[in-house]
């Protein structure tokens, strides 16, 4: 692994998504000459971070983007992440087949590490408690299905290659720059209206970690010699309610939240928490934010966007 650590440029995919916007600071405190990827104009910056516009499902503009950049690394975080729509996207089959399309590139380019984020989807989550090695991976989601379907043929891709390769899988991810209508962002963003947060009982036990965490621990992941799946998650198990109480009591609008107004989704897993002994040994990762901490940060996010109109 010699090389890897003496010449590291990465390409990432997905650079103005959730997961992809908050990776570009820690590469390149990890001294990363950093190349991001996004299929609309390149965003205003003020970080040293080269910017590319691509078009991930046109396989010639992929082969193009690694011809050009010749990365060492790839972080593949792009994927059709729209709430509500992505667990059964017939998109996620365009997908893999663009990912997969991608991975070769890299290899012919001599490209030499991989890591792309999987899902807590991919487990079978009647199990609740989800290890890498003994939790059955039997996801009941065309999402889960493919995520679990693109690690499997990466896997063998890599193996016949030789290229080094983890597969982090993410668990439930909350901070600035989430998707609007996700569940912490929606309270918030009710909260800060003066609107009612109509939610679901919140009795679902769920394993939640802020987005910075989250990209610091895959980013440490990358940067490591690490191989294979990889839970990314706080190990903790908490109520959804508790969550979304937190939120109304820090905006210091608890009256705004209403538990129960609209019914749980039937056949929904009473509890997904991540066992995450394997990440914190072999990368050291340990979380900044706590969810009290966490949450006031992405409340006072989501108050600055408002002041500025977005």
């Amino acid at each position: 692994m010699g090389e890897l650590a003496s010449q590291k440029r990465v390409l990432v995919t997905g650079a103005t998504g959730f997961i992809g916007s908050h990776t570009v600071r820690p590469l390149l405190q990890r001294g990363y000459e950093v190349h991001a990827v996004s299929s609309k104009p390149a965003p205003a910056s003020d970080t040293p971070v080269i910017w590319h516009q691509a078009d991930l499902f046109d396989n010639a503009c992929s082969a193009r983007l690694l011809e050009n950049v010749q990365p060492t690394h790839l972080l593949h975080s792009a994927w059709y992440v729209v709430p509500g729509k992505l667990i059964s996207s017939e998109l996620n089959f365009d997908w893999v087949r663009s990912s997969m399309e991608l991975l070769k590139s890299f290899q012919r380019e001599g490209g030499k590490r991989i890591v792309m984020p999987g899902s807590s989807y991919e487990y079978d989550w009647s199990y609740g408690y989800c290890h890498e090695t003994r939790t059955p991976t039997v996801p009941n989601t065309t999402y889960g299905a493919c995520k679990h379907a693109l690690d499997l043929m990466a896997q063998a891709l890599c193996r016949t290659h030789g290229l080094s390769y983890a597969w982090p899988r993410i668990f439930f991810l909350y901070g600035p720059n989430e998707h609007p209508d996700r569940l912490v962002s929606s309270v918030i963003r009710s909260g800060l209206q003066g609107r009612e947060a109509r939610c679901s009982p919140g009795r679902q036990i769920r394993d939640y970690l802020h987005g910075q965490d989250g990209a610091d621990a895959i980013v440490g992941g990358l940067d490591s010699t690490i191989e294979g799946p990889i839970n990314v998650g706080s190990g903790t198990a908490v109520p959804l309610r508790d969550m979304i109480v937190t939120i109304g009591r820090t905006l210091g609008r608890e009256d705004l939240i209403r538990l129960g107004a609209i019914p749980s989704r039937a056949n929904d897993a009473p509890m997904v928490v991540a066992d995450i002994e394997r990440l914190t040994t072999a990368i050291q990762w340990q979380p900044q934010y706590s969810m009290e901490a966490g949450l006031a940060h992405t409340i006072e996010w989501w108050r600055e966007r408002q002041a500025q109109g977005n």
